[in-house]
């Protein structure tokens, strides 16, 4: 009898050693699944960033060829555009003096600070700076590089003389927000050394930051 008894727990045990070896393996599937819905979750909201960001690239392109603005009035815009680009680009040069050469143009610094940590510290403080953002510096390349080939520079002096108000000109002619706000702030980086950022429900306020040349 006694001798049953022990066989009944011998056999009750492995029972309960294959229930938790079972228990364990189901524990171990579990977690990886967990991890395979955290991947693809991540995969989904990398792709759809990437795919807001595309589209909100789409919309500036399109807003920057669908400008319309005199040989005059686009070499004015032009020249706050460059002149900004080229702030941005000797400034990172300033506090990255071992790069210099490495870093011989804007381009090269928006390329290297996407896989160098220190570049892309570095390209964020001066984006703070100079009160910038990226989608500001994505809205002022994008007109760069459509109109770039066409445009000529104007010194201050000269633009002050052929155009009053920019600001009025930019706000009234350019209705894509994203490039207009990176127009106004490229004016205000320029004729005041920095751009105040706004709340996104006073964007509409920020050409009562830049006062017109006429004042």
């Amino acid at each position: 009898m006694l001798k049953d008894i022990i066989w009944g727990s011998h056999r009750v045990l492995r029972s309960l050693e294959r229930v938790d070896n079972k228990l364990q393996a189901l524990d171990a599937q579990f977690k990886e699944l967990d991890i395979a819905k955290d991947n693809l979750i991540q995969q989904f909201e990398h792709h759809s960033q990437t795919l807001a960001s595309q589209a909100d690239q789409d919309e500036i392109w399109t807003a920057v060829l669908a400008l319309r603005f005199t040989s005059m009035e686009l070499n004015i815009l032009y020249s706050y555009v460059i002149e900004v680009l080229i702030c941005l680009h000797t400034r990172v040069l300033q506090k990255l003096p071992d790069l210099v050469r490495s870093l011989p143009t804007l381009a090269s610094v928006l390329r290297r600070k996407v896989k160098n940590k220190h570049v892309r510290t570095v390209w964020e403080s001066v984006l703070e700076e100079y009160g910038l953002q990226e989608r500001d510096v994505t809205a002022l390349c994008t007109f760069f590089l459509a109109h770039g080939d066409k445009a000529e520079h104007y010194a201050a002096n000269v633009r002050q003389m052929y155009i009053k108000d920019v600001t009025f000109m930019i706000t009234n002619m350019v209705k894509n927000q994203a490039l207009q706000d990176g127009l106004l702030r490229a004016v205000q980086v320029i004729e005041k050394g920095k751009a105040v950022r706004t709340p996104e429900n006073q964007r509409a306020s920020l050409k009562e930051l830049i006062p017109s040349a006429k004042d």
